[in-house]
């Protein structure tokens, strides 16, 4: 599906859907507000705070009910915030509506829209000259270093949370280019082990089943990576009743997955098996031309990384004779071989493209850390050498307590005969 291109109005101050969707949105957020407390803890101190008094703030990410949540707290913390798109069909219109309704943040962020309008609006992110990133995939770094390298004197510091971003930045910093401080979000324990494997077993299938309306009971479904988001999508498959291939490129998790109780294999031999196959690697093309030859007639492809290359589509439309929608967000290739291949969400992020994402509970520490990872920049503001820089453990064990606390959990505490002990090297058998 093509969008039509969106053009831009002068001297706009957003550019969403329908405003008049504010009111739906303003009730979504809301209601995902009820399982975020963490997140709302941080923003009643930053609210008090303002740590971000006085700074530009430009965030690009799936505009959803949760980032909305994000959005306000920095707001509230006195930040000048901005918030574009990370995806194209990741935006909920209605949130978008409702975050320049309701809370007077500007938003440009259109699902559907097309790479010209996604690409126009990251330079608008960089119009507002940002002094702290929060960036989804590294799309707005990238553009800066390649086409505004002059803004790097404006920056404190960008902060990331996608494996897809992360490598990006390595790269960067591999090449020189990244001069400036990067937070890895995406490695924080109250991140990945949460976010990565629970949010994003959970959404995938509910965006699968929401485009399909399969049964995945005694389907067998090909999970290609076995990192924190495979793993989850895996476990979660399973747990629906379906018989789960993994395929990897790294020995341990290999290993690991054949613990797990999966089968592991190759692309090539998961793929005449398969029904449905989900990508979750941050690679380009792990199915290709030879895979599709060798699925079976109606097999059912979709990705949960973070961009649309992990699936080579090009290669799927080369040899399909037709397209056409069978679903919404499900698209049906008829190859010249007389079968057909289905994709899902246009070969992005099923998750966000056919539902709405990681439920908010997982997501109120994800954003936790990206609060307090742009709060922690702002610190240690001149402080910081250039390239990547991990969540102080201290920050990632206090989002981890505020939401054992907001549960109504407690743990043990050491007792002082116990630190004693864990701190001394004379005692032993």
């Amino acid at each position: 599906m093509t969008a039509t291109p969106i053009r831009p109005k002068q001297d706009q101050k957003h550019e969403v859907k329908d405003l008049s969707l504010a009111p739906l949105g303003k009730q979504r957020i809301e209601w995902a507000g009820r399982e975020m407390p963490v997140l709302r803890q941080i923003r009643d101190r930053f609210a008090q705070e303002k740590p971000f008094q006085g700074i530009r703030l430009v965030a690009c990410c799936h505009v959803t009910t949760e980032t909305a949540h994000l959005a306000i707290a920095l707001k509230a913390g006195g930040a000048d915030a901005l918030l574009i798109a990370s995806n194209p069909l990741s935006t909920q219109d209605d949130v978008a509506a409702s975050l320049v309704s309701d809370h007077d943040i500007p938003v440009f962020a259109i699902k559907g829209e097309d790479n010209a309008t996604y690409n126009r609006h990251v330079r608008i992110a960089l119009d507002h000259r940002p002094n702290i990133i929060i960036d989804d995939g590294s799309d707005v770094v990238a553009t800066l270093l390649q086409e505004r390298k002059e803004q790097i004197a404006d920056l404190i510091g960008t902060t990331e949370e996608t494996t897809t971003g992360i490598v990006r930045l390595r790269a960067m910093f591999r090449d020189g280019v990244l001069t400036f401080p990067a937070v890895n979000v995406n490695d924080a324990d109250t991140k990945h082990f949460f976010d990565n494997r629970y949010g994003t077993g959970q959404s995938t299938l509910d965006g699968i089943i929401r485009a399909t309306n399969i049964l995945l009971a005694g389907k067998t479904i090909v999970v290609a990576g076995y990192g924190w988001c495979g793993k989850g999508t895996a476990l979660r498959a399973r747990g629906m009743g379906a018989n789960v291939i993994v395929t990897e490129i790294n020995p341990v998790r290999a290993i690991e997955a054949i613990m797990d109780g999966f089968r592991v294999m190759p692309m090539e031999q998961a793929a005449p098996e398969g029904d449905l196959f989900v990508t979750v690697t941050g690679n380009k093309h792990v199915i290709r031309a030879e895979h599709f030859a060798a699925m079976k007639d109606g097999a059912i492809v979709c990705n949960s990384g973070h961009f649309d290359i992990e699936i080579d589509l090009k290669a799927l439309e080369a040899e399909a004779t037709e397209v056409k929608d069978v679903r919404n967000f499900t698209q049906q290739y008829c190859l010249k071989s007389g079968k057909s291949i289905v994709v899902l969400g246009e070969g992005r992020l099923i998750n966000l493209a056919a539902a709405e994402g990681h439920p908010s509970a997982v997501m109120d520490m994800s954003f936790a850390n990206q609060a307090l990872a742009c709060e922690y920049l702002v610190k240690n503001r001149g402080k910081l050498a250039a390239g990547l820089h991990s969540i102080p453990v201290e920050l990632d064990q206090e989002i981890a307590r505020l939401k054992l606390q907001a549960m109504g959990i407690t743990m043990d505490t050491l007792t002082s005969d116990q630190i004693e002990y864990m701190n001394s090297w004379t005692s032993g058998t």
